[in-house]
């Protein structure tokens, strides 16, 4: 068995736990929303279906309805909690005059129950890297794109939680760091995927602490439980928590304790088919009148 194998079950019922407190938490996803909202600034396109995929709450959905009010807004999540909280936050207006135009789907990116050809925008912010086969996944977005239509996403890179891995690894065999796949590796993903011109970025942000409970504390407020295969299974010990500390202290700096993000953001279209409906391959070729 893959030890990184995610249990989605457990994730389900951690996002679900965390849903009522999530919004005071989850500083770094609206931060990282945010800066995916300032990158539509440059893309020229007005969209009438708008997929939401890990809406969460309802923040990103929010903002996307109000930069494209005539477009229907799905917004899906794995967590019935989470598509609560979002509905209840429509303002009363909304929920009277805009019947139809939000939708919301419980279920898992990587099996979509949506038609094919039926989106123009898939956006996701913070969630793929909750997939256990990303490659399959990036080919359901596929799917569901219209042609022309744009994915645009953001994801963890390998550095997330550099420090807590590092002070974990000495402490016991468990894994306890999610893996996170390379930027460069997603990008080639996209290509395999069926996508073209895909723009893949990164940067670095770092959360600060007075201690490691505050740390711990914060990844549990936003449903970040470790739910990979190789997890342990039982409380941690007095002695390993003892360990735990000890070993993440030497991050401190300027009198705090860091928590590392790689934040990647990308974004690329479904271009027209290249391949006939017989299977012949379109090979264009300049010419002269």
């Amino acid at each position: 068995m893959d030890d990184f194998l995610i249990d989605k079950r457990q994730v389900r019922m951690a996002f679900n736990r965390a849903a009522k407190g999530y919004d005071t938490a989850a500083v770094l996803q609206r931060e990282v929303c945010s800066r995916m909202l300032e990158r539509l600034d440059y893309i020229k396109q007005k969209p009438a279906a708008v997929l939401d995929v890990g809406s969460g709450t309802g923040w990103g959905t929010r903002q996307l309805s109000q930069r494209y009010p005539a477009a229907h807004l799905l917004a899906l999540d794995m967590a019935i909690s989470m598509l609560n909280v979002s509905r209840s936050r429509l303002s009363w207006w909304r929920k009277l005059f805009d019947t139809g135009k939000h939708s919301y789907v419980c279920a898992d990116v990587e099996a979509l129950p949506l038609a094919a050809n039926s989106i123009e925008l898939v956006w996701s912010n913070l969630t793929l890297q909750w997939c256990n086969d990303l490659p399959a996944t990036l080919s359901e977005l596929h799917r569901v794109l219209k042609v022309e239509g744009l994915v645009m996403f953001s994801t963890f890179g390998p550095d997330t939680l550099k420090e807590l891995r590092s002070a974990f690894h000495s402490v016991d065999d468990y894994r306890h760091v999610n893996r996170f796949a390379d930027m460069h590796d997603i990008g080639d993903m996209l290509k395999a995927s069926g996508f073209a011109a895909p723009v893949m970025d990164m940067e670095i942000i770092t959360l600060t602490y007075d201690n490691l409970k505050a740390v711990m504390q914060d990844l549990r407020n936003i449903g970040a439980h470790n739910a990979t295969a190789g997890r342990g299974h039982g409380m941690m010990g007095k002695a390993a928590w003892l360990a735990l500390q000890e070993n993440y202290e030497r991050f401190r700096q300027n009198g705090k304790l860091p928590a590392t993000f790689e934040v990647i953001y990308g974004h690329a279209w479904k271009p027209k088919s290249r391949v006939t409906t017989d299977g012949a391959h379109i090979i264009q070729t300049p010419f002269k009148l």
